[in-house]
């Protein structure tokens, strides 16, 4: 017999339905009969439990996803793109199954944009991708744009730095005394927490205009090792070492050491004033000021 409370309520189908989206479910659930797609059957219980129905689809397999055709009008996509290539193939999977006419929101990465030399910029700023993580998250951007004129479909694109939380902090690393760099050669950051990202998509659903971005980062304004400082100083660990790029080239791997070569500072006043944003936490010093140990 089905719930009652489900019968006339809009369908809403998410891909990729982890930390990010476990947090949105209770946002929408009320507004929404809910789908979650994961390729981990033993998770169907702790979708069910949290007011979703799990669906095992996987994302590399193309076949699976026939069952998710027609399924809802209105999807949020947070699946990853493949590790390896420049082109995401598992977006480009998805777009075959999404519906004609329908309303999609794409939780991409400010990563597009490539090292900025700590310019502040806004959304209008051209993507220049400097790596193949970059890369795919631009390809996916461009076939969901295609797929939006195509299908007349309604797309919003969030482009999300370090996604943060109390679960997700750099504590391993500031134990394991991983150097950052010095002062003068440190590139800026971004941050949101994994809540207030999860508000911002529920908002998205509601406010998101067609094929617009959105900067989805919060209001710090920081290099990356004051963002170690402050987190080691919070959970009262040494502040990391710091080094020049050269002797940081010789202690990290390649991943970790582009991933600190790019310095971004992106505004988010399209996103205040657009969606209607008012941040949990405007940043991630106030953030840990909330924390049971401070």
């Amino acid at each position: 017999m089905k719930d009652s409370k489900l019968i006339g309520k809009p369908r809403l189908l998410i891909i990729g339905c982890g930390d990010v989206g476990m947090r949105l479910l209770p946002m929408v659930r009320d507004r929404f009969r809910i789908f979650a797609v994961t390729s981990q059957p033993q998770r169907l219980s702790e979708l069910r439990s949290h007011g979703a129905l799990g669906i095992v689809a996987n994302l590399d397999y193309p076949e699976q996803l026939h069952r998710l055709r027609g399924l809802a009008d209105t999807v949020v996509h947070l699946a990853p793109p493949p590790t390896e290539g420049t082109i995401d193939r598992r977006t480009r999977h998805l777009t075959r199954i999404l519906p004609r006419g329908g309303r999609l929101v794409y939780v991409s990465t400010t990563g597009v944009y490539g090292d900025c030399g700590g310019v502040q910029f806004d959304e209008t700023r051209p993507v220049a991708p400097k790596n193949p993580r970059a890369q795919r998250r631009v390809d996916a951007e461009r076939v969901l744009r295609q797929w939006a004129l195509r299908a007349h479909g309604r797309l919003s694109i969030l482009r999300v730095p370090g996604i943060y939380a109390a679960d997700r902090l750099p504590l391993d690393r500031l134990r394991q005394g991983t150097p950052a760099l010095l002062p003068e050669q440190d590139v800026f950051t971004n941050h949101i927490h994994a809540e207030d990202l999860a508000r911002i998509i529920a908002l998205t659903l509601r406010r998101g205009a067609s094929q617009r971005v959105y900067h989805t980062v919060d209001d710090s304004d920081m290099k990356m090792g004051e963002y170690f400082d402050v987190v080691a100083d919070a959970f009262q660990l040494p502040r990391p070492p710091r080094v020049s790029r050269a002797e940081l080239a010789s202690q990290v791997s390649p991943m970790l050491l582009s991933f600190m070569s790019e310095s971004r500072r992106l505004t988010n006043d399209r996103m205040q004033q657009e969606l209607g944003v008012r941040l949990k936490y405007p940043t991630v010093t106030e953030f840990l000021k909330q924390l049971p140990q401070n």
